[in-house]
């Protein structure tokens, strides 16, 4: 089914405003998507109809919210597969969600001489909590080379079949930089085949794909509201059941507990023994009407979009003289490339690109969007510039991105000559 993206674009209020006195071009989704009035209705009338704390209250609008909070992480669960929403753990963010499982699950299963095998296009949120575990524990991290946009997989076989293999491994489904779509179903299964724990980084592929964490076969899985539609603050941990309950808590407080009493406490049932303090229930209802929205429009469809359009944009970008593509380039289906495009203009910084993108009202990211080994090792770039695609984006909106690069190269006045 071919998207009715003008029927969409009208439920985004942001996308009817201007930048720099021009239409607004957002085409920054992989940092943060907008949202539709479905979602921001939803969260107005919690506050509006029914603003009252979860689990805690016998009077009505009480009783509502805990019944809507609740109900969002049902549709969270069955979004992604999940056994049952007690598997589905909120945080702030995927960031809060992976450094849970490094201090709760890993603290207490990582040890002395244990390795940690992550990738080199892994964002920080999938590096940095696991050097302060290692810190912490004297672990040690190992790294999957990247070849030409991709994982290299035969250094990962080689990485898993060392004489010491990996505890934990750790990767992202989708590269925010490169777009790379990683096959995480084989990689999982490779991994817990010599006995180690998987963590997923689904960040920037929920939002965009249908994901099935039980096809997947992965421990743990991390993503966030604020890149599928749904308010920011709000972030999801999937956890295997059977690991979820062998694991401690690391936040006490109100609600993760069952009883308490002055020397000793017990916990409360999964999911709630993670989630201490009041909760960030409008984040929660509204996470839940993103993921009806996203339904109803059907990942299938979201996902057939973006490839159209990724494979416009690339085709576009081809023609133009100087500009350098990042990412994977052996398959032109794009069956492992998502809707993000890295890109450099040859003679010009990325921030210099984006400066002027904005001033033909199109926004655009620049720099080492939180993967500063990738761009400056891997890449060897400073920074890099960085378009990204989602469901209320269109063709002209691809146009007037490339018209963009004509003006970077007049105002910076770089010559055809110009090598990189």
């Amino acid at each position: 089914m071919e998207l009715e993206i003008e029927e969409i674009r009208k439920e985004f209020p942001i996308l009817h405003t201007k930048n720099m006195g021009k239409e607004l071009i957002y085409l920054d989704s992989a940092a943060t998507s907008q949202k539709p009035n479905y979602v921001i209705d939803a969260i107005t009338n919690y506050y509006r109809e029914y603003n009252a704390n979860i689990h805690r209250g016998l009077y009505d609008i009480s009783v509502k919210a805990t019944e809507e909070y609740t109900k969002s992480k049902e549709k969270v669960a069955s979004f992604i597969g999940a056994k049952s929403y007690r598997e589905i753990i909120y945080c702030k963010n995927a960031t809060e969600a992976i450094n849970l499982v490094a201090l709760t699950w890993a603290e207490n299963n990582i040890f002395e001489g244990d390795k940690i095998l992550l990738s080199r296009m892994e964002h920080h949120s999938n590096i940095v909590p696991w050097q302060l575990l290692a810190k912490r524990k004297k672990a040690i991290i190992d790294y999957i080379n990247v070849e030409n946009g991709e994982l290299d997989l035969h250094d990962y076989d080689e990485k898993l079949n060392d004489e010491t293999p990996p505890k934990l491994v750790s990767f992202t489904h989708v590269s925010n930089v490169l777009g790379t779509i990683n096959n995480v179903k084989e990689m999982t299964k490779k991994a817990k085949e010599k006995g180690a724990v998987v963590l997923i980084d689904g960040a920037q592929s929920v939002p965009h794909m249908n994901v099935n964490v039980k096809s997947i076969g992965c421990d743990f899985f991390a993503f966030s509201s604020h890149k599928m539609l749904g308010p920011s603050g709000i972030g999801v941990l999937y956890g295997n059941e059977e690991l979820l309950e062998k694991t401690e808590p690391i936040i006490g407080g109100g609600d993760m507990i069952r009883s308490v009493d002055f020397d000793s406490c017990t916990w409360n049932e999964l999911p709630w023994k993670f989630e201490a303090g009041t909760a960030n229930i409008e984040g929660g209802i509204g996470l839940g009407k993103a993921v009806e929205y996203l339904e109803k429009i059907g990942m299938d469809n979201i996902r057939r979009h973006e490839v159209e359009l990724t494979k416009y944009a690339l085709d576009e970008l081809s023609k133009i003289e100087g500009v350098v593509v990042y990412g994977p380039k052996s398959d032109y289906s794009l069956s492992n490339k998502a809707g993000v495009i890295s890109f450099n203009i040859v003679g010009a910084h990325s921030h210099d690109v984006a400066t002027i993108f904005n001033s033909e009202g199109v926004a655009i990211r620049a720099g080492h969007h939180c993967a500063m080994p990738l761009v400056n090792k891997v890449l060897n770039e400073p920074a890099v510039a960085r378009m990204s695609f989602y469901l209320y984006n269109k063709k002209e909106e691809v146009d007037k991105a490339i018209n963009a690069i004509e003006k970077v190269k007049k105002v910076l006045k770089i010559k055809k000559h110009d090598k990189k």
